[in-house]
């Protein structure tokens, strides 16, 4: 069997390991997602899962695949049991999403799309870096440490590398770390409520 293969399924069994803790948090009331993070997180994944798969990707989109029908799920829950502190800044991200969308429909390139995408994603990360900073505890970090190595994977697993397949994936794994990192040191710092 091709590495590659089996790095991609490797990936994708991540992927879904990563989301179990969150998911199990989320129902528990111990973690409470922003909306629009993971509204942002549906466009962009699902956009960029297309563009590496158009790009030549191949696995290296499978693990990134079923991470976006994850948070497709978490942004539904997110109505529920997610915080919905929403400010003007989210909303230019969440626009900025959209907008990445279109770019991929009108100009059916994938680099412009996936340039947009890593870019646009960041900046989607800042909401949570934001609640993670303020509020550690209302997060859990396994999924953002899983969601770095998992996407490390995917980055291995890659048929082609090119830009397009690549910058989003790498981005990936530096926006899930800076997260960890952030969650880790403030949950060392505020003591977790009783």
């Amino acid at each position: 069997m091709n590495y590659k293969i089996i790095l991609g399924i490797l990936a994708t069994i991540v992927a879904i390991i990563s989301f179990i803790p969150y998911l199990k948090d989320i129902f528990i009331r111990k973690t409470r997602p922003h909306i629009y993070s993971w509204l942002i997180w549906s466009i962009l994944q699902s956009t960029g899962v297309v563009a590496m798969f158009v790009g030549g990707a191949s696995w290296g989109s499978a693990g990134l695949a079923i991470g976006s029908l994850f948070c497709i799920f978490i942004f539904f829950s997110s109505f529920k049991y997610g915080t919905k502190d929403i400010t003007m800044f989210d909303t230019v991200c969440l626009i900025g999403a959209i907008f990445a969308v279109l770019v991929w429909i009108f100009t059916k390139d994938p680099l412009y799309s996936v340039i947009l995408v890593t870019i646009i994603d960041f900046v989607g990360f800042i909401p949570t870096y934001r609640k993670g900073y303020f509020d550690p505890h209302s997060e859990t970090t396994s999924l953002y440490l899983l969601s770095a190595i998992g996407n490390l994977l995917n980055l291995l697993a890659i048929g082609s590398y090119t830009v397009s397949t690549t910058l989003y994936v790498s981005s990936l794994v530096v926006t899930n770390i800076i997260c960890v990192l952030i969650l880790t040191t403030r949950k060392k710092i505020i003591v977790k409520p009783i």
